[in-house]
Protein backbone atom coordinates (compact mmCIF):
# COMPACT_ATOMS: atom_id res chain seq x y z
CA UNK A 1 0.00 0.00 0.00
CA UNK A 2 1.28 3.45 -0.85
CA UNK A 3 1.34 5.57 2.29
CA UNK A 4 1.68 8.72 0.14
CA UNK A 5 -1.88 8.51 -1.11
CA UNK A 6 -4.24 10.96 0.60
CA UNK A 7 -6.77 9.59 3.05
CA UNK A 8 -10.46 10.25 2.59
CA UNK A 9 -13.13 9.37 5.15
CA UNK A 10 -16.88 9.63 4.82
CA UNK A 11 -18.76 10.28 8.06
CA UNK A 12 -20.55 6.96 8.64
CA UNK A 13 -22.91 8.29 11.30
CA UNK A 14 -22.34 9.35 14.87
CA UNK A 15 -20.02 7.40 17.14
CA UNK A 16 -17.57 5.95 14.59
CA UNK A 17 -14.20 5.62 16.32
CA UNK A 18 -11.93 6.14 13.30
CA UNK A 19 -13.84 9.24 12.26
CA UNK A 20 -13.66 10.67 15.79
CA UNK A 21 -9.94 9.92 15.98
CA UNK A 22 -9.33 11.68 12.66
CA UNK A 23 -11.21 14.90 13.31
CA UNK A 24 -12.60 14.92 16.86
CA UNK A 25 -16.02 15.93 15.62
CA UNK A 26 -19.12 13.73 15.78
CA UNK A 27 -21.44 14.36 12.84
CA UNK A 28 -23.77 12.37 10.61
CA UNK A 29 -22.72 13.79 7.21
CA UNK A 30 -19.28 15.11 6.27
CA UNK A 31 -16.05 14.36 4.41
CA UNK A 32 -12.53 14.34 5.83
CA UNK A 33 -9.32 14.55 3.78
CA UNK A 34 -5.74 14.18 4.95
CA UNK A 35 -3.41 15.24 2.15
CA UNK A 36 -0.27 14.84 4.26
CA UNK A 37 2.08 17.34 5.83
CA UNK A 38 -0.62 18.65 8.14
CA UNK A 39 -2.89 19.58 5.23
CA UNK A 40 -6.28 18.34 6.42
CA UNK A 41 -9.73 19.40 5.25
CA UNK A 42 -13.18 18.81 6.74
CA UNK A 43 -16.21 19.41 4.49
CA UNK A 44 -19.48 19.79 6.39
CA UNK A 45 -23.11 20.84 5.83
CA UNK A 46 -23.76 24.53 6.35
CA UNK A 47 -25.74 23.67 9.51
CA UNK A 48 -22.62 22.17 11.09
CA UNK A 49 -20.05 24.71 9.88
CA UNK A 50 -19.67 26.81 13.03
CA UNK A 51 -19.81 23.79 15.34
CA UNK A 52 -17.15 22.04 13.27
CA UNK A 53 -14.84 25.04 13.55
CA UNK A 54 -15.35 25.11 17.31
CA UNK A 55 -15.17 21.39 18.09
CA UNK A 56 -13.02 19.66 15.47
CA UNK A 57 -9.23 19.62 15.50
CA UNK A 58 -9.00 20.00 11.71
CA UNK A 59 -7.38 23.21 10.54
CA UNK A 60 -9.46 23.81 7.42
CA UNK A 61 -13.25 23.50 7.69
CA UNK A 62 -15.20 24.03 4.45
CA UNK A 63 -18.91 24.61 3.92
CA UNK A 64 -20.05 21.97 1.43
CA UNK A 65 -21.59 24.70 -0.77
CA UNK A 66 -18.04 25.94 -1.41
CA UNK A 67 -16.96 22.43 -2.40
CA UNK A 68 -19.32 21.81 -5.30
CA UNK A 69 -22.41 20.71 -3.37
CA UNK A 70 -25.56 20.27 -5.47
CA UNK A 71 -28.85 19.56 -3.71
CA UNK A 72 -30.17 16.10 -4.51
CA UNK A 73 -32.46 13.44 -3.11
CA UNK A 74 -29.50 11.10 -3.60
CA UNK A 75 -27.33 12.07 -0.62
CA UNK A 76 -24.72 9.41 -1.33
CA UNK A 77 -24.35 10.60 -4.90
CA UNK A 78 -24.23 14.25 -3.84
CA UNK A 79 -21.51 13.71 -1.24
CA UNK A 80 -19.54 11.52 -3.64
CA UNK A 81 -19.67 14.32 -6.21
CA UNK A 82 -18.27 16.73 -3.60
CA UNK A 83 -15.44 14.30 -2.86
CA UNK A 84 -14.59 14.02 -6.55
CA UNK A 85 -14.72 17.81 -6.90
CA UNK A 86 -12.30 18.39 -3.99
CA UNK A 87 -9.87 15.81 -5.34
CA UNK A 88 -10.02 17.15 -8.92
CA UNK A 89 -9.25 20.66 -7.66
CA UNK A 90 -6.00 19.29 -6.24
CA UNK A 91 -5.21 17.11 -9.24
CA UNK A 92 -5.71 13.91 -7.23
CA UNK A 93 -7.49 10.87 -8.61
CA UNK A 94 -6.68 8.22 -5.97
CA UNK A 95 -7.23 8.00 -2.22
CA UNK A 96 -7.02 5.60 0.69
CA UNK A 97 -10.36 4.75 2.28
CA UNK A 98 -11.67 3.01 5.37
CA UNK A 99 -12.52 -0.70 5.14
CA UNK A 100 -15.88 0.30 6.62
CA UNK A 101 -16.84 2.63 3.77
CA UNK A 102 -20.44 1.74 2.81
CA UNK A 103 -20.67 0.00 -0.54
CA UNK A 104 -23.07 2.67 -1.82
CA UNK A 105 -20.36 5.32 -1.43
CA UNK A 106 -17.76 3.04 -2.97
CA UNK A 107 -19.91 2.55 -6.06
CA UNK A 108 -20.76 6.26 -6.36
CA UNK A 109 -17.12 7.32 -5.96
CA UNK A 110 -16.04 4.72 -8.48
CA UNK A 111 -18.61 6.11 -10.91
CA UNK A 112 -17.09 9.56 -10.33
CA UNK A 113 -13.69 8.18 -11.44
CA UNK A 114 -12.14 8.23 -7.97
CA UNK A 115 -9.57 5.44 -7.57
CA UNK A 116 -9.75 3.91 -4.09
CA UNK A 117 -7.39 1.75 -2.08
CA UNK A 118 -8.67 0.19 1.13
CA UNK A 119 -6.41 0.90 4.10
CA UNK A 120 -7.11 -2.20 6.18
CA UNK A 121 -5.04 -0.93 9.12
CA UNK A 122 -6.11 2.72 9.01
CA UNK A 123 -5.53 4.12 12.54
CA UNK A 124 -5.38 0.77 14.34
CA UNK A 125 -1.77 1.01 15.50
CA UNK A 126 -1.83 4.79 15.99
CA UNK A 127 -4.90 4.47 18.20
CA UNK A 128 -3.28 1.78 20.38
CA UNK A 129 -0.82 3.91 22.35
CA UNK A 130 -2.86 6.47 24.23
CA UNK A 131 -1.63 9.99 24.84
CA UNK A 132 -1.81 11.43 28.34
CA UNK A 133 -5.03 13.23 27.38
CA UNK A 134 -6.60 10.07 25.95
CA UNK A 135 -5.64 8.10 29.05
CA UNK A 136 -7.28 10.75 31.23
CA UNK A 137 -10.49 10.50 29.19
CA UNK A 138 -10.57 6.71 29.62
CA UNK A 139 -9.75 6.99 33.32
CA UNK A 140 -12.68 9.38 33.74
CA UNK A 141 -14.96 7.02 31.82
CA UNK A 142 -13.86 4.19 34.10
CA UNK A 143 -14.79 6.26 37.15
CA UNK A 144 -18.21 6.79 35.56
CA UNK A 145 -18.53 3.03 35.03
CA UNK A 146 -17.69 2.47 38.69
CA UNK A 147 -20.32 4.99 39.79
CA UNK A 148 -22.99 3.34 37.64
CA UNK A 149 -22.02 -0.15 38.78
CA UNK A 150 -22.10 0.95 42.42
CA UNK A 151 -25.57 2.42 41.83
CA UNK A 152 -26.83 -0.93 40.56
CA UNK A 153 -25.22 -2.91 43.36
CA UNK A 154 -26.60 -0.51 45.99
CA UNK A 155 -30.12 -1.37 44.81
CA UNK A 156 -29.32 -5.08 44.85
CA UNK A 157 -27.92 -4.81 48.38
CA UNK A 158 -31.25 -3.58 49.79
CA UNK A 159 -33.51 -5.80 47.70
CA UNK A 160 -35.75 -8.45 49.28
CA UNK A 161 -35.97 -12.13 48.43
CA UNK A 162 -39.44 -13.56 47.89
CA UNK A 163 -39.90 -17.04 46.51
CA UNK A 164 -36.40 -17.04 45.07
CA UNK A 165 -36.79 -13.73 43.22
CA UNK A 166 -35.66 -10.17 43.97
CA UNK A 167 -38.04 -7.35 44.90
CA UNK A 168 -37.45 -3.67 45.62
CA UNK A 169 -40.07 -1.23 46.91
CA UNK A 170 -42.75 -3.92 46.49
CA UNK A 171 -42.00 -4.23 42.78
CA UNK A 172 -40.12 -6.97 40.93
CA UNK A 173 -36.46 -6.00 40.61
CA UNK A 174 -35.68 -6.48 36.93
CA UNK A 175 -32.60 -6.07 34.78
CA UNK A 176 -34.40 -3.26 32.98
CA UNK A 177 -35.04 -1.28 36.19
CA UNK A 178 -31.38 -1.44 37.12
CA UNK A 179 -30.21 -0.55 33.61
CA UNK A 180 -32.52 2.48 33.57
CA UNK A 181 -31.17 3.69 36.91
CA UNK A 182 -27.57 3.25 35.78
CA UNK A 183 -28.20 4.99 32.44
CA UNK A 184 -29.77 7.92 34.28
CA UNK A 185 -26.83 8.14 36.69
CA UNK A 186 -24.41 8.13 33.76
CA UNK A 187 -26.33 10.80 31.85
CA UNK A 188 -26.19 13.09 34.88
CA UNK A 189 -22.38 13.08 34.70
CA UNK A 190 -22.04 13.29 30.92
CA UNK A 191 -21.89 9.67 29.78
CA UNK A 192 -24.05 7.29 27.80
CA UNK A 193 -24.40 3.66 28.84
CA UNK A 194 -26.39 1.95 26.13
CA UNK A 195 -26.02 -1.82 25.70
CA UNK A 196 -24.80 -2.38 29.26
CA UNK A 197 -25.27 -5.84 30.75
CA UNK A 198 -27.25 -6.59 33.92
CA UNK A 199 -27.76 -10.29 33.43
CA UNK A 200 -29.14 -12.82 35.86
CA UNK A 201 -28.69 -16.57 35.98
CA UNK A 202 -28.90 -18.95 34.27
CA UNK A 203 -28.99 -16.89 31.06
CA UNK A 204 -25.74 -15.09 31.87
CA UNK A 205 -23.94 -18.29 30.92
CA UNK A 206 -23.99 -16.48 27.56
CA UNK A 207 -21.30 -13.83 28.21
CA UNK A 208 -22.95 -11.09 26.14
CA UNK A 209 -26.54 -11.75 27.21
CA UNK A 210 -27.81 -8.28 28.20
CA UNK A 211 -30.41 -9.35 30.74
CA UNK A 212 -34.16 -8.94 31.09
CA UNK A 213 -36.91 -9.73 33.54
CA UNK A 214 -36.96 -10.27 37.27
CA UNK A 215 -33.64 -11.28 38.78
CA UNK A 216 -33.14 -14.50 40.73
CA UNK A 217 -31.79 -14.70 44.26
CA UNK A 218 -29.02 -17.10 45.30
CA UNK A 219 -27.47 -16.96 41.81
CA UNK A 220 -24.84 -14.77 40.13
CA UNK A 221 -25.76 -11.47 38.48
CA UNK A 222 -23.21 -10.11 35.99
CA UNK A 223 -22.96 -6.31 35.64
CA UNK A 224 -20.88 -5.12 32.66
CA UNK A 225 -20.80 -1.37 31.98
CA UNK A 226 -18.83 0.37 29.22
CA UNK A 227 -19.86 4.05 29.19
CA UNK A 228 -18.96 6.55 26.49
CA UNK A 229 -18.10 10.16 27.24
CA UNK A 230 -20.60 12.46 25.54
CA UNK A 231 -17.87 15.02 24.93
CA UNK A 232 -14.67 12.97 24.65
CA UNK A 233 -16.12 9.87 22.96
CA UNK A 234 -13.77 7.64 24.99
CA UNK A 235 -14.91 4.52 26.82
CA UNK A 236 -14.43 2.72 30.09
CA UNK A 237 -15.14 -0.98 30.69
CA UNK A 238 -15.93 -2.66 33.99
CA UNK A 239 -17.54 -5.93 35.12
CA UNK A 240 -18.56 -7.17 38.53
CA UNK A 241 -20.54 -10.24 39.62
CA UNK A 242 -22.70 -10.33 42.75
CA UNK A 243 -25.10 -12.75 44.41
CA UNK A 244 -28.05 -11.67 46.55
CA UNK A 245 -28.62 -14.47 49.05
CA UNK A 246 -26.73 -17.73 49.40
CA UNK A 247 -23.69 -18.46 47.23
CA UNK A 248 -23.41 -22.08 46.11
CA UNK A 249 -20.10 -23.87 46.50
CA UNK A 250 -19.83 -24.23 42.72
CA UNK A 251 -20.32 -20.51 42.09
CA UNK A 252 -17.87 -19.64 44.87
CA UNK A 253 -15.21 -21.87 43.30
CA UNK A 254 -15.85 -20.32 39.88
CA UNK A 255 -15.49 -16.83 41.36
CA UNK A 256 -12.33 -17.58 43.32
CA UNK A 257 -10.67 -19.15 40.27
CA UNK A 258 -11.62 -16.14 38.14
CA UNK A 259 -10.13 -13.79 40.73
CA UNK A 260 -6.93 -15.84 40.84
CA UNK A 261 -6.70 -15.74 37.05
CA UNK A 262 -7.26 -11.98 37.15
CA UNK A 263 -4.49 -11.43 39.69
CA UNK A 264 -2.08 -13.74 37.87
CA UNK A 265 -2.68 -11.90 34.60
CA UNK A 266 -2.28 -8.42 36.10
CA UNK A 267 1.01 -9.44 37.73
CA UNK A 268 2.45 -10.20 34.27
CA UNK A 269 1.44 -6.98 32.55
CA UNK A 270 4.11 -4.58 31.29
CA UNK A 271 5.44 -3.31 27.98
CA UNK A 272 7.07 -6.05 25.92
CA UNK A 273 5.06 -8.91 27.39
CA UNK A 274 3.07 -10.82 24.77
CA UNK A 275 -0.70 -10.68 25.24
CA UNK A 276 -0.82 -14.33 24.19
CA UNK A 277 1.36 -15.33 27.16
CA UNK A 278 -0.89 -13.47 29.59
CA UNK A 279 -4.00 -15.11 28.15
CA UNK A 280 -2.44 -18.57 28.25
CA UNK A 281 -1.26 -18.09 31.85
CA UNK A 282 -4.83 -17.30 32.89
CA UNK A 283 -6.13 -20.32 30.95
CA UNK A 284 -3.52 -22.57 32.58
CA UNK A 285 -4.55 -21.43 36.06
CA UNK A 286 -8.24 -22.04 35.35
CA UNK A 287 -7.48 -25.56 34.11
CA UNK A 288 -5.36 -26.24 37.21
CA UNK A 289 -8.33 -25.21 39.33
CA UNK A 290 -10.49 -27.82 37.64
CA UNK A 291 -12.17 -25.68 34.99
CA UNK A 292 -11.85 -25.37 31.22
CA UNK A 293 -11.41 -22.86 28.41
CA UNK A 294 -12.03 -22.71 24.67
CA UNK A 295 -8.32 -22.12 23.98
CA UNK A 296 -6.53 -24.94 22.16
CA UNK A 297 -4.32 -26.92 24.52
CA UNK A 298 -6.12 -25.56 27.58
CA UNK A 299 -9.54 -27.12 27.12
CA UNK A 300 -9.57 -28.75 30.56
CA UNK A 301 -12.60 -30.79 31.48
CA UNK A 302 -15.09 -31.46 28.69
CA UNK A 303 -17.95 -30.83 31.12
CA UNK A 304 -18.24 -28.06 33.66
CA UNK A 305 -17.64 -24.29 33.72
CA UNK A 306 -15.37 -22.86 31.02
CA UNK A 307 -14.00 -19.52 29.87
CA UNK A 308 -15.39 -18.98 26.38
CA UNK A 309 -13.72 -15.68 25.48
CA UNK A 310 -10.38 -13.90 25.38
CA UNK A 311 -8.76 -12.60 28.54
CA UNK A 312 -8.94 -8.97 27.48
CA UNK A 313 -8.86 -6.30 24.81
CA UNK A 314 -7.93 -2.71 24.16
CA UNK A 315 -10.24 0.16 25.09
CA UNK A 316 -10.41 3.66 23.64
CA UNK A 317 -12.86 5.28 21.27
CA UNK A 318 -14.14 1.73 20.71
CA UNK A 319 -14.95 -0.54 23.60
CA UNK A 320 -13.13 -3.33 21.76
CA UNK A 321 -9.95 -2.36 19.91
CA UNK A 322 -6.29 -3.35 19.63
CA UNK A 323 -4.48 -4.97 21.31
CA UNK A 324 -6.10 -8.33 22.03
CA UNK A 325 -5.13 -10.62 24.89
CA UNK A 326 -5.90 -14.01 23.39
CA UNK A 327 -4.09 -16.84 21.63
CA UNK A 328 -2.52 -14.40 19.13
CA UNK A 329 0.94 -12.86 18.87
CA UNK A 330 0.33 -9.38 20.31
CA UNK A 331 3.27 -7.83 22.25
CA UNK A 332 2.00 -5.13 24.60
CA UNK A 333 3.18 -1.53 24.27
CA UNK A 334 3.50 1.23 26.83
CA UNK A 335 0.35 3.29 26.40
CA UNK A 336 -1.94 0.37 25.56
CA UNK A 337 -5.15 0.63 27.58
CA UNK A 338 -6.51 -2.87 28.14
CA UNK A 339 -9.07 -4.86 30.08
CA UNK A 340 -8.40 -8.01 32.06
CA UNK A 341 -11.66 -9.98 32.30
CA UNK A 342 -11.52 -13.69 33.12
CA UNK A 343 -14.81 -15.47 33.62
CA UNK A 344 -16.37 -18.92 33.84
CA UNK A 345 -19.74 -20.02 32.51
CA UNK A 346 -21.92 -23.11 32.68
CA UNK A 347 -25.17 -23.65 30.83
CA UNK A 348 -28.07 -24.09 33.22
CA UNK A 349 -26.15 -22.50 36.10
CA UNK A 350 -24.91 -19.12 34.90
CA UNK A 351 -21.61 -17.29 34.85
CA UNK A 352 -19.18 -15.10 36.76
CA UNK A 353 -16.81 -12.47 35.39
CA UNK A 354 -14.56 -9.76 36.80
CA UNK A 355 -13.07 -6.96 34.70
CA UNK A 356 -10.88 -3.91 35.27
CA UNK A 357 -9.37 -1.45 32.79
CA UNK A 358 -5.95 0.19 33.02
CA UNK A 359 -2.88 1.27 31.09
CA UNK A 360 0.30 -0.65 30.28
CA UNK A 361 3.49 1.06 31.45
CA UNK A 362 7.17 0.33 30.87
CA UNK A 363 7.36 -1.70 34.06
CA UNK A 364 3.80 -2.68 34.93
CA UNK A 365 0.11 -1.87 34.81
CA UNK A 366 -1.69 1.18 36.20
CA UNK A 367 -5.21 0.04 37.03
CA UNK A 368 -7.81 2.77 36.50
CA UNK A 369 -10.29 0.78 38.60
CA UNK A 370 -10.79 0.96 42.37
CA UNK A 371 -14.21 -0.68 42.87
CA UNK A 372 -14.12 -3.70 45.24
CA UNK A 373 -14.33 -7.23 43.89
CA UNK A 374 -16.80 -9.31 45.88
CA UNK A 375 -19.83 -11.52 45.35
CA UNK A 376 -21.47 -9.80 48.34
CA UNK A 377 -23.39 -6.64 47.32
CA UNK A 378 -22.98 -5.20 50.82
CA UNK A 379 -19.18 -5.17 50.36
CA UNK A 380 -19.63 -2.28 47.90
CA UNK A 381 -21.59 -0.02 50.27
Amino acid sequence: MSSEKPLMLVAPGQGDADWLYACGFDVEQALYFDFGGGDRVLVVPELEFERAKAESHVGQVVDRREAGWVESKDLIGAWSAVAAHVLRQRGIDGVRISPRLPVGYYQALEAADVTMEVDAELFRERRRRKSREEASFIHAAQRAAEAACAEIIAHLAVSEIRDGRLWLDDRPLTSQRLMARAESALAEIGYTGSHMIVAGSPDNALPHYRGEGQLRANAPIIIDIFPRGMTSGYRGDLTRTVVVGEVSEQVRRMWEASLEAFEAAVSMLKAGVNGRDVHLAACKLLVERGFGTYTKGYEGKAEGPRMSHSLGHGVGLDVHEAPSLRDLDYPLLAGDVVTIEPGLYLKGVGGVRVEDTGIITADGFHNFTTLPKSLDPKAYL
